[in-house]
């Protein structure tokens, strides 16, 4: 079928230039999260925490009273009564979006990398012509993974109840049975061991398949094309066993006693989707700023596709999720939906719904048409939904864990988000400035170029 792509040649040379401009109004942006940040931390500091700490008491003592049975429930809310075996300090809220913020931009940024690979591997060629946008995401993962690192060190100790020494020793008053039996996985040398090796294996697979794509553009021919398929395949059987282990180790051992054998899905459901809706929250803009004139409404229509279709399966893995633990009603699972849904005076009911209806219920009223997903104005609207849903997500996966009655959003949480927001954009369009926007000598670029759907 003939297409508007009649003459592609002009459109195809396309250099991103990261003007000064918008190297000033990111850099603005990082100073008024900075701001933010500075200002929490002061108006923290002088509040002192003493209702909140009031507020964790009465949580634990209503977690304690949801019954005998409930050992491992009882132990969890003493866990949350004693901030993770320490008296709240108002430094931990920082730590604890530190670490939140890291999490989530970690996996929109990975998700980069498995766009590709499961394109590579499927031999799709539709999605040629932008593939340098999520190309470029992972440029990010060096910064996301050094900071946790760092955070772990810094204040894993504050965070992570598990890495109390008193835990495992089985002469102390505080031996916990359940934690000890626990760490031949949970100790503080495997767990960094872990974290390096996941940015390690990620961001050096990634270089691979970058490098690939950048000598396709010099030389031509298919032997990059072929190479890249390999180590494209190589990072998803990676990513296949890292992306549950990662997010065990990021979210879930925040919650010692707490575990779901669903949880790896979960969180990749997550990382998935906002990942996708980043993407292709860039590539409208780029497109309103006259680039990527090759992308045409059926492009748009698969990327709405995409949102929307893993919108729905992020839904159906949480339905799944709560239902399971719903419907066996054992206390020391469903202390976890006890906690965000009514715990702590209710500081997380809120967000718990705001989350579901920013997920799903949003993104699937609004994409459901077919026109929809071939307009700019509502595919931006649904994808900034998205982006903000799953913030929501981590934040009530990361919060009630870390910091209990003490959460809320204020000055910390958007000068945080701001900071890491403009370190992200300022990393992808680096990165975008150093090749064609367009993969000129992709073997499947035609095929991108004709991409049409009836």
């Amino acid at each position: 079928m003939a297409s508007h792509h009649d003459h592609p040649l002009p459109t195809l040379e396309e250099r991103y230039e990261f003007t000064s401009e918008s190297k000033r109004n990111l850099l603005i942006g990082g100073a008024v999260g900075l701001a933010l940040v500075a200002l929490g931390a002061y108006l923290l500091s002088q509040g002192g925490g003493h209702e909140a700490q009031e507020a964790v008491a009465h949580a634990a003592g209503a977690h304690e009273a949801h019954g005998a049975a409930a050992h491992a429930a009882g132990e969890h809310a003493s866990e949350a009564h004693a901030g993770h075996g320490h008296a709240y300090h108002w430094s931990k809220r920082l730590w604890a979006n530190l670490w939140l913020n890291s999490v989530y931009f970690t996996g929109i940024s990975v998700i980069g990398m498995f766009f590709i690979s499961y394109n590579y591997l499927a031999q799709a060629g539709w999605s040629v012509i932008f593939k340098r946008i999520p190309e470029a995401m992972p440029a990010f993962l060096p910064v996301t993974g050094t900071i946790m690192v760092a955070t772990y060190f810094l204040a894993g100790h504050d965070m992570f109840h598990w890495t109390n020494e008193a835990l495992f020793d089985k002469a102390s008053p505080e031996y916990d049975p359940i934690i000890a039996g626990k760490r031949p996985f949970l100790n503080p040398t495997f767990y960094v061991i872990r974290m390096v090796l996941y940015f390690t294996l990620w961001y050096m697979l990634w270089k691979m398949v970058r490098g690939f794509s950048l000598e396709e553009d010099r030389v031509g021919g298919v032997d990059n094309y072929e190479k890249s398929i390999k180590f494209g395949t190589a990072f998803l059987v990676v990513f296949a066993v890292t992306s549950s282990t990662a997010a065990w180790d990021f979210v879930m051992t925040i919650d010692t006693h707490w575990f779901s054998t669903m949880f790896g899905w979960y969180t990749l459901a997550s990382w998935h989707v906002a990942g996708l809706a980043t993407m292709t929250l860039t590539i409208i803009s780029l497109k309103q700023h006259g680039y990527l004139k090759s992308v045409n409404e059926s492009h748009m229509h698969d990327l709405g596709k995409f949102c929307f279709a893993f919108s729905i399966f992020w839904t159906y893995v949480w339905f799944s999720q709560f239902l399971l633990i719903y419907y066996a009603n054992l206390p020391e699972e469903t202390i976890y939906y006890k906690e965000r849904f009514s715990g702590y005076g209710g500081i997380y009911k809120g967000p718990f719904f705001i989350n579901i209806f920013l997920n799903f219920v949003f993104p699937f009223l609004l994409l459901m048409a077919r026109d929809s997903k071939r307009t700019m104005g509502v595919l931006k609207v649904a994808c900034w939904a998205i982006i903000i849903g799953h913030y929501f997500d981590f934040w009530n996966n990361i919060m009630p864990g870390t910091v209990g009655a003490n959460g809320g959003f204020g000055p910390v949480e958007f000068g945080m988000v701001l900071i890491f927001a403009c370190a992200f954009i300022w990393s992808v369009k680096h990165q975008l400035t150093k090749a064609n926007l367009v993969p000129v000598n992709h073997p499947m670029l035609e095929e991108s170029l004709h991409h049409d759907i009836v």
